[in-house]
């Protein structure tokens, strides 16, 4: 599915990567679930986070937290009328070199959270990132610049990133972990 570029496609993309990727993880067997991740014999597989996360409640985890991100990214900006006023999506202490170590923390946040309250934060997240894509205009969304606290990017492109791009990276996470859990 090419990346989606008008409200129409980003709340279908959303919705049908979010439907795959629940289908996916109620498809998942006892085994698949209570096995915890291990990538480190595949070379291929060299990004921080496929070391960082230890099982699906990790992948919903980092899911949530990015949703939260993605709500606050608005409403910090609402006031906002010049490109040197925006305030970022990440948080204050972090920027795009070093957003690896704040997926640390919220890793670290939750390795109390159980599976089945991961599932059902990502669930209620998931519901409120669509009502927020529901709330802006096509125009709103894709025209470049439109806002002038997204930069360059239209602040489509932040929520592509965050729902039906996002869901299709946690999606081939946990494929490769099935995959590696048939093999052993």
């Amino acid at each position: 599915m090419p990346r989606p570029s008008t409200k129409e496609d980003l709340l279908k993309a959303a919705a049908e990567n979010y439907s795959t990727l629940m289908d996916f993880i109620d498809s998942m067997t006892e085994k698949e679930l209570n096995t915890p991740f291990d990538f480190s014999g595949q070379p291929s597989k060299k990004e921080a986070h496929w070391s960082r996360d230890k099982n699906v409640r990790d992948v919903l985890i980092h899911l949530y937290e990015w949703h939260k991100l993605m709500m606050n990214f608005p409403k910090n900006n609402a006031k906002v009328t010049d490109s040197k006023s925006a305030i970022s999506i990440l948080p204050p202490d972090y920027s795009w070199k070093t957003y690896g170590a704040m997926n640390m923390v919220f890793w670290k946040n939750h390795q109390e959270t159980s599976l089945e309250s991961a599932k059902a934060l990502f669930k209620k997240s998931h519901a409120n990132v669509m009502k927020l894509i529901e709330s802006y205009t096509n125009e709103e969304l894709f025209k470049a610049k439109y806002f002038c606290w997204t930069g360059t990017a239209p602040l489509g492109s932040y929520f592509v990133s965050n729902t039906s791009s996002h869901y299709a990276w946690a999606l081939k996470k946990l494929k490769a972990h099935r995959k590696n859990c048939k093999s052993k």
